[in-house]
């Protein structure tokens, strides 16, 4: 049996104890002179017919506060995106990539990736493109594993006869059989299972600064098995995005900000967190001289007592926001210790946490959140938005 979605007495008391102290949750309030980037896994965003109005004003609530969201989960259905930006209304702009993840008219399932900017501060500049590893490169990779590849090759045979199954049972009716789909696991990284999508902004400061401009790149990459998969999608953006902000001069925008849903597993803080840091600091050892590259999800806020979590249950931080940086203005990885500036305009950095205010406005004790979650992980999100706020140049 589905779970209820809130009622509208439920939401009323909802949006009556957010407004009360909206910060207490971590929704990043609108400060003049700074700019709020953020990242905001929607769950399954599609059909409007799926959540119902109060639940679409509160997700509209919460998106106005930023000043470019990247989104991840959009299906092919825009219905429901389309209702979400009528709320926001006209002075917040929209840039969408195709759907990825699945091949046109095959079973799978088909995201796209967008950003949600306000036009009074954030202006778009001309490029906006996937993030792909070319054909030489997927080649060059399987000639140099051949020999590890070769033993997963020999399973194709029944991979694609399971796969060929799995796709002819929804062709049967309008639900498919409960056949699953066989996974045939590579042991090296070929190309994403869904393209990040990546675009140019631009933000104006203050007369006479130069604005910030940079690459926003928004990712869902995949889960994986940490036994099988050692985070190869998250190593490989992070090699392409580092190389391509190496080459100053020749980039669209030298720096690069990535804003998603990185599935990171990070739910042993101390243990993964020095694995983390020793592959952020190797990457900025192999970046020219000058590029930054920071994470600052990864260190516990000033204000904090531990890491923030970004997953409803409390145990994950799957999204991040990394800088990777020739301008010194933007905080580096040394900076995160003392990010929480005393000036109101930041930096600072952030988790909306909802799962806190419906637990408290509902009156519902953490011994009971799991049925608290069930209620609303699919018609709000099983992810809150995080964000960074930056001063304005």
């Amino acid at each position: 049996m589905a779970a209820k979605q809130f009622t509208s007495a439920e939401w009323k008391a909802i949006r009556k104890t957010l407004d009360k102290d909206p910060e207490k949750f971590g929704l990043p309030k609108r400060v003049y002179g700074s700019v709020t980037l953020g990242s905001f896994n929607i769950r399954k965003l599609g059909s409007f017919r799926n959540r119902n109005q109060t639940t679409w004003e509160f997700l509209a609530h919460v998106c106005e506060h930023f000043d470019l969201l990247a989104l991840q989960e959009i299906l092919d259905d825009l219905s429901g995106l389309r209702r979400l930006m009528s709320l926001l209304g006209p002075d917040f702009g929209l840039v969408i990539s195709d759907t990825t993840g699945a091949f046109p008219g095959r079973r799978g399932l088909a995201e796209r990736l967008g950003f949600i900017y306000n036009r009074r501060l954030v202006e778009r500049t001309e490029i906006a493109t996937d993030i792909t590893y070319d054909r030489t490169e997927i080649l060059k990779t399987l000639a140099r594993n051949r020999d590890t590849i070769r033993p997963v090759m020999n399973r194709y045979g029944k991979y694609l006869e399971s796969v060929k199954a799995w796709e002819d049972s929804g062709r049967a009716g309008p639900k498919p059989t409960a056949l699953t789909k066989a996974k045939l696991r590579m042991p090296v990284f070929l190309t994403f299972i869904r393209q990040p999508f990546c675009a140019g902004f631009r933000i104006r400061g203050h007369p006479g600064t130069e604005p910030y401009e940079f690459m926003a790149v928004d990712a869902h990459l995949n889960y994986g098995d940490p036994k099988h998969d050692p985070k190869q999608e998250f190593y490989a953006l992070m090699n392409w995005i580092v190389a391509r902000a190496g080459q100053k001069g020749k980039t669209y925008h030298p720096n690069f900000i990535l804003l998603g849903d990185l599935n990171m597993d990070f739910d042993d803080p101390e243990k993964d967190k020095e694995r983390l840091e020793k592959d952020i600091k190797e990457l900025n050892a192999i970046t020219q001289e000058g590029v930054s590259v920071n994470f600052p999800f990864l260190d516990i806020h000033p204000g904090q007592s531990e890491v923030f979590r970004t997953n409803a249950r409390l145990s994950q931080t799957y999204d991040q926001i990394g800088l990777f940086s020739w301008d010194k203005r933007l905080p580096a990885y040394k900076d995160n210790e003392t990010i929480m500036s005393k000036n109101p305009t930041g930096p600072d950095y952030g988790v909306f946490n909802f799962v806190k205010l419906f637990s408290e406005a509902l009156k519902v004790p953490e011994s009971q959140w799991e049925g608290l979650i069930e209620r609303f992980h699919h018609k709000v999100s099983d992810h809150m938005p995080l964000w960074l706020r930056l001063p304005l140049p």
